[in-house]
């Protein structure tokens, strides 16, 4: 099922974290590796999907002959990488660690350790999938991603609502081994009828085929909404 309806679909995934830079030497970043992107790029072109990566800076490869990887630096790179494809893709996919904030100016040269204190003044980086949620065709399906530490699920499902998600994908930095850097994922799947499936701790690429055959069966699902109503016209 999964081949017949993912094969020659057009996916667009964010990945890893993104980097704001405060002076030519110095940013502001976070601990994503990308493996859990990289595992669904990878799960998605094994089902015959076309894969559009973009990519903050990671220390990971993939090949792959329908596979287009765009590397990008900021939160401002990303959304503009995004933008180029959006539009042309049926899934997208945004497991990225975005920075929410970035400087508010960048130093043009590396700023010298003088005071006993330094304050950054940052400002709002563009939400990336909640500007494609306002967009988003009825085609096309959009996944998002809740790293939550409190409230996990009510948190979850507001991102759901907001960003206008399909669904959404819920890890607690509260289960070991199931964050940032790991090899391993324990995730909760919510679709917007309040759904909510929980899996075990599992490593990442098997995480991968939970969540893109959740997406298939989204998919499925549309599809037959589709033809139900083009038979009531």
């Amino acid at each position: 099922m999964s081949y017949h309806l993912l094969n020659k679909k057009r996916v667009l995934i964010t990945a890893g974290p993104t980097r704001e830079s405060i002076d030519p030497v110095r940013f502001i970043s976070n601990h994503s590796s990308g493996k859990m992107g990289y595992a669904l790029a990878e799960e998605f072109l094994k089902l015959g999907a076309q894969v559009i990566l973009v990519s903050g800076p990671v220390c990971l490869k993939l090949e792959h002959p329908h596979l287009k990887i765009i590397s990008v630096e900021s939160a401002n790179d990303m959304y503009m990488a995004c933008c180029l494809h959006f539009e042309s893709v049926d899934i997208a996919v945004f497991s990225a660690a975005v920075a929410d904030y970035r400087p508010a100016r960048i130093a043009s040269q590396k700023i010298k350790k003088e005071d006993d204190s330094f304050s950054i003044d940052l400002i709002r980086n563009v939400d990336i999938a909640g500007e494609f949620g306002k967009y988003k065709s009825p085609h096309q399906l959009s996944i998002g991603f809740a790293l939550e530490t409190n409230n996990e699920v009510n948190h979850a499902i507001s991102k759901l609502k907001r960003k206008n998600f399909d669904m959404v994908v819920l890890n607690s930095m509260n289960d070991a081994r199931a964050t940032f850097g790991y090899d391993t994922n324990k995730i909760s799947l919510i679709s917007t009828d309040m759904q909510q499936r929980d899996f075990p701790l599992k490593p990442k690429k098997e995480v991968a085929k939970d969540i893109v055959n959740a997406i298939s069966a989204l998919l499925l699902n549309k599809q037959c909404l589709e033809e139900i109503i083009k038979l009531d016209e």
